[in-house]
C-alpha cells in the first residue's frame, strides 16, 4: 500500500490569517545596523521572482520601526493641527500661526543636519519623540517673538494717531519687528540655552551616584549605559532641533513676516481695486 523513509522535515507547521509561512531570523552581530542590513537584504530580493502562491514580508523588529514611524507621524500630524487650530484662534488670523508652523518645520531639518554630521544613527522612536517634544519649544519661542511684533506694531500705531483701518508704513513695520527683534533676542537664547544645557547630561549619558555621594563611598562618576542608548537619541534630536530653530526664529521668522506682511497688503490693494 505505501512505503515510507525518514528525513529532515518541520516539526511543526506554522499559520498566520490561514495562511502556512516559515519564518527566518537572524541576530545582527555588534558594530552593524539592522536597518542597514534589511535595506540590503531587501536590494538583493528586490529582483528575485517567488514561486506563483508564495510572498515574503521583513517582519519583527523591522515591522515594529516601521508601526512606530506611521503612529509617531500621525502624532506629529494631529500635535501641529492642534496647535495651528489654538494658534488661528488666539491671533484671529491664519498669516501669523502659517510662520510658527512653518518654523516648527524647518527645525527638523537642523536634527538630521545633526544626525548626519556627527555620524548618529536615526533610532525612529526615540527621535520622533524628540520632534514632537522640539515642536513645543519652537513655538513657544516664534509665539513670544511674534506676539511681541504685534504689540510693537499697535504701540506705533497709536503714537502716530493712525485711523482705524490704517496700516502702517513699511518703514513703521520694519522698525516694529525690529523692536520685537531686539526685545526678545534674550528670551528666546535663553531659553535655548538653558534646554540645550539641560539636556546635554542626558544626551553624553552623565551617571552619578548622589547616594553615594552622600553616604561617602563616592559618586562613581561614568558616561554611557543602558539609560544613555535609550535616551541619548531624543536629547540629541532635541539639542540639533532647537540650536537650529533658534536661528530660524531670530532671522528667518521676523523676514517671513515681513515678506508675507507685503504681500497680504499688495493683496488688499488688489481686491480693492477689483471690487
Amino acid at each position: 500500500m505505501a512505503s515510507y523513509e525518514f528525513v529532515s522535515s518541520y516539526n511543526s507547521i506554522k499559520r498566520k490569517d490561514s495562511e502556512r509561512l516559515i519564518t527566518v531570523y537572524s541576530n545582527v552581530i555588534e558594530g552593524f545596523n539592522e536597518t542597514e542590513i534589511n535595506n540590503e537584504i531587501k536590494e538583493v530580493l528586490a529582483d528575485y521572482k517567488l514561486p506563483t502562491g508564495y510572498d515574503l514580508k521583513f517582519t519583527g523588529s523591522q515591522q515594529e520601526q516601521e508601526e512606530s514611524a506611521e503612529f509617531l507621524a500621525l502624532a506629529m500630524l494631529i500635535a501641529v493641527s492642534l496647535i495651528a487650530i489654538i494658534l488661528v484662534s488666539q491671533f484671529n488670523s491664519a498669516l501669523k500661526p502659517f510662520i510658527i508652523i512653518l518654523t516648527v518645520i524647518f527645525s527638523t531639518i537642523g536634527v538630521f543636519l545633526g544626525l548626519g554630521i556627527f555620524q548618529m544613527e536615526f533610532v525612529v522612536i526615540m527621535t520622533g519623540i524628540g520632534i514632537v517634544s522640539l515642536a513645543g519649544i519652537v513655538v513657544n519661542n516664534g509665539i513670544v517673538l511674534i506676539d511681541f511684533i504685534e504689540l510693537s506694531r499697535a504701540r506705533l500705531r497709536e503714537e502716530a494717531n493712525l485711523p482705524e483701518g490704517e496700516e502702517l508704513g513699511d518703514n513703521k513695520l520694519v522698525e516694529a519687528i525690529e523692536i520685537g527683534g531686539m526685545t526678545r533676542l534674550r528670551p528666546v537664547l535663553l531659553t535655548a540655552i538653558t534646554t540645550v544645557l539641560g539636556l546635554l547630561p542626558l544626551a553624553v549619558g552623565l551617571n552619578i551616584d548622589f547616594i553615594g555621594l552622600l553616604d561617602g563611598r563616592g559618586a562613581n562618576i561614568y558616561f554611557g549605559g543602558d539609560n544613555a542608548i535609550f535616551w541619548s537619541p531624543m536629547a540629541w534630536t532635541v539639542i540639533f532641533g532647537l540650536v537650529f530653530a533658534t536661528f530660524l526664529t531670530l532671522i528667518v521668522v521676523p523676514v517671513l513676516y515681513l515678506v508675507l506682511e507685503r504681500f497680504n497688503r499688495l493683496l488688499r490693494i488688489w481686491f480693492g481695486r477689483v471690487q
